[in-house]
């Protein structure tokens, strides 16, 4: 089972290696690892995702608990949350019709061209992971020259009793 955990920490130096080089000394595999300063700039937000049933999530818990540079540690999965991945791509589109069908399909997938040279554009992809893997296949045709994602950022939603709508 994939569990979203988000801890937040003092920002303070060796903060992340100590968190990382924990979980991994005891044998657990971080999918995804995404860290940034909070409102308080005292404070930084490291979410990880992991996988594992409830007993593995619970001894991860106690673990980054232990810390003391761990203010909290929240399973943002237990709850109604929203979460995103960021990417940029370098994908190969010379002028003319390749370079038409890479525009067309960042704009059905709500993405964005922030760079465009001779024989490639970069383009800034946000959402789901889902969303973020289904745009990856469609430029493999045309040949990713590079890749970087952030890692996933979540957030619980807010506690009012309308419905939420997901938006991308």
């Amino acid at each position: 089972m994939r569990h979203v955990l988000s801890a937040v920490v003092q920002n303070v130096p060796g903060v992340l290696s100590h968190v990382s080089g924990m979980l991994a000394s005891r044998g657990y595999n971080i999918d995804s690892l995404a860290v940034g300063e909070t409102e308080d700039a005292n404070l930084s937000r490291m979410t990880f995702v992991v996988v594992g049933d409830d007993r593995v999530l619970e001894q991860i818990r106690k673990q980054l608990e232990k810390i003391v540079t761990v203010v909290r540690v929240v399973d943002v999965s237990a709850q109604d949350y929203v979460e995103r991945d960021l990417m940029l791509m370098k994908v190969k589109a010379p002028p003319g019709g390749a370079r038409s069908e890479v525009r067309e399909l960042v704009e059905i997938f709500r993405g964005r061209i922030v760079d465009v040279g001779p024989e490639e554009v970069m383009i800034e992809i946000s959402g789901r992971e889902n969303k973020i893997e289904a745009f990856i296949e469609r430029m493999r045709p045309y040949g990713i020259n590079e890749l970087v994602r952030s890692g996933r950022i979540a957030m619980v939603r807010s506690g009012r009793r309308e419905a939420h709508r997901e938006y991308d």
